[in-house]
């Protein structure tokens, strides 16, 4: 081959290397391109999650969206559920004894439910221990679910036969911790008691604070918490206390 052609074929040799070259070099700017676009648009998202979940307006509870309007249909349910207005049924008998620990100096043991001026009982001897707030299943002890009335807890007694969709409801509802925080739920019922340990003929729900007591003839969702929200200390959603608890807010 002539000097001529071997500095040709040279001359196309690194024509062809240099447009490799630049080609090589044209995809690695793609990638890089792509990438950053996949980096950009990954923090855009990771962006727009958080400002979502920092602006999203707070869904509200359970309690939260039903408590209005369960409080403001609370007396016509009280009426339609046949439920007494509420009723000061004034401290045991003798006074000395409706704050008295059962086991002190004052009382021995725990008296009959029939000597305590109303049933269920609203104040009186009881158990040096308290009775935490929740929803019970069978009847829970009673001495000390009467010093959690003393600390100012409510409680929504059912009857034991008592059943259906209202009773389920209401118990779905006081288990929530917003709503039951200070409320006691549970059936009535201690048969070694004789009549005393009943709600008596066509109660279905008796609703218990200290000193206070309503009753009604069946379970009502709505008749009780405007008890509750009202005569359990705190009370719900700043509503006006109506109770005479001697320890408000004492712990149960």
């Amino acid at each position: 081959m002539s000097r001529k052609g071997e500095r040709s074929t040279r001359d196309e040799r690194r024509r062809e290397a240099r447009r490799r070259r630049i080609e090589a070099e044209r995809r690695a700017a793609r990638a890089r391109r792509r990438r950053n676009v996949a980096v950009a648009l990954s923090l855009l998202a990771v962006a727009a999650v958080v400002a979502f979940v920092i602006t999203r307006p707070e869904q509200p509870s359970v309690v939260e969206a039903r408590a209005a309007d369960l409080l403001a249909s609370a007396d016509a349910q009280a009426a339609a559920a046949g439920c007494t207005e509420v009723r000061d049924v004034g401290p045991y008998d003798p006074r000395d004894l409706d704050q008295a620990h059962v086991g002190g100096d004052l009382i021995a043991e725990m008296p009959p439910l029939a000597s305590y001026p109303s049933q269920p009982p609203a104040s009186g001897p009881h158990a040096d221990s308290t009775l935490p707030a929740g929803v019970y299943t069978s009847p829970p002890p009673i001495d000390a679910l009467i010093h959690s009335l003393e600390h100012g807890a409510a409680v929504v007694w059912y009857a034991p036969n008592a059943e259906g969709p209202a009773l389920q409801e209401l118990r779905d509802f006081f288990r929530e911790p917003e709503a039951g925080s200070r409320v006691i739920v549970a059936p009535y019922d201690y048969p070694d008691e004789g009549e005393a340990g009943t709600l008596g003929p066509g109660v279905g729900m008796a609703l218990v604070a200290w000193h206070q007591v309503q009753t009604c003839s069946e379970p009502n969702l709505a008749a009780a918490f405007g008890f509750t929200a009202r005569y359990a200390f705190p009370t719900f959603g700043g509503e006006p206390y109506l109770g005479t608890a001697p320890e408000p807010g004492a712990p149960l």
